[in-house]
């Protein structure tokens, strides 16, 4: 697989997207945005891979959109801004709804659509001292396209906070509201994110995947008699696939052995 804008790294079963536009600080355009969707349904299609990294070159992770493209985007009318938000809206929900998990290993700063990169994915890891923040506002935009997956992420409290202010916030504010799951400081990066890849590697594929859509199937709906008809079916149609069977007769030997 050839890009112009990402780096492709395979190692085994595990495959890393690297955003590769270091002198635009990896902010994205209409090519990266193209290109992030196809390489995102590409691994979520093929047997082979287990997880998927997404990963940056150089000291930022992602400057949201690029300038040039924006600059481009000032001259649309209605429809083709709306043709171009639904390609990055539909590039974010590829990742997020990819079967294969994805880490976000966010090597320096992330801002406005870089964030909701880091949201779209399973789980996020930063190195200390990032700074992160939604400065749509600030250019009389609004965070929209990101935003079904930063609300995921941190929940209408914060978000009311900082899409309002734009602020910037360090790697440990966004630990404490919920956008990143750990924070390192860099030389632990790549520990961090090969720790966070061996849990996943050993588990069932078809099981994370269903995981991931029961998610989002399930987070605000009431606990409801249809709920439990629901989770029920999802369970009982698990447990009779091969995968379930096989990952129970195999934990069930281990136990015997010890």
């Amino acid at each position: 697989m050839n890009y112009s804008t990402l780096d492709i790294d395979t190692k085994g079963s595990i495959v890393t997207v690297w955003l590769n536009r270091d002198t635009a600080r990896n902010a994205f355009d209409d090519v990266m945005i193209a290109e992030l969707t196809k390489v995102f349904r590409q691994l979520g299609a093929d047997e082979e891979v287990r997880a998927i990294v997404l990963a940056a070159k150089g000291p930022v992770f992602c400057a949201g959109a690029d300038l040039n493209w924006m600059k481009r985007t000032a001259g649309y009318d209605f429809d083709e801004n709306l043709a171009d938000a639904k390609r990055l809206a539909e590039m974010l929900y590829t990742i997020h709804t990819c079967p294969k998990p994805v880490v976000a290993r966010v090597q320096g700063d992330c801002h406005g659509g870089g964030v909701g990169l880091v949201s779209a994915a399973d789980i996020a890891i930063a190195v200390e001292g990032a700074q992160f923040s939604f400065a749509e506002v600030r250019l009389g935009l609004i965070p929209a396209t990101i935003s079904p997956y930063v609300l995921k992420a941190i929940g209408p409290r914060m978000a009311h906070r900082y899409f309002l202010t734009a602020e910037k916030f360090e790697s440990t504010e966004a630990y404490r509201i919920g956008l990143l799951h750990e924070v390192v400081v860099e030389e632990q990066l790549q520990a961090k994110v090969d720790e966070m890849l061996s849990a996943l590697i050993g588990n069932g594929r078809n099981a994370m995947a269903l995981s991931k859509q029961l998610i989002d199937d399930v987070t605000g709906h009431a606990i409801d008699d249809s709920t439990i008809v629901d989770t029920a079916e999802r369970i009982a149609e698990v447990r009779a696939s091969k995968e379930a069977k096989e990952g129970l007769q195999n934990f069930l030997q281990r136990k015997r052995l010890r």
